[in-house]
């Protein structure tokens, strides 16, 4: 199999937007050519604590169950989810909140989004 481009963004908490300090809680890649949407999302409450005492840790869960959701389509995964991949991950990857954000969008190459999915979230989300 031939290698295809792919994009992906770093969804961040920032409990305290004020201070501009966050962690990684989430990864989106979309592969247009292998027809690929994933994302894979991991909060770590002691980090995020760490920044804000007072951090809505359930919430920021929330809104990560949310985009995973709407990142895996299906019936209650509400109008965005029914979009096609593409449109999806523009979606995804809008800024909509203060407290969860998407990192820039970097790219890639590869013949298998999901090992990469996978590699990115052990690297930034570990």
């Amino acid at each position: 199999m031939s290698v295809q481009p792919y994009e992906y963004s770093v969804l961040r908490a920032v409990p305290r937007i004020e201070r501009g300090e966050f962690v990684n809680v989430g990864v989106v890649l979309y592969c247009q050519q292998l027809d690929f949407l994933g994302c894979t999302t991991q909060v770590a409450p002691a980090r995020v604590l760490a920044l804000d005492p007072g951090a809505d840790v359930e919430g920021i869960e929330a809104l990560l169950g949310a985009i995973t959701k709407v990142c895996c389509g299906g019936p209650d995964s509400g109008p965005a989810g029914q979009d096609a991949l593409g449109r999806r991950f523009r979606w995804l990857i809008a800024p909509r909140s203060t407290v969860v954000q998407p990192g820039p969008v970097h790219t890639g190459l590869t013949a298998d989004p999901a090992a990469v999915l996978k590699r990115l979230a052990e690297t930034v989300l570990g």
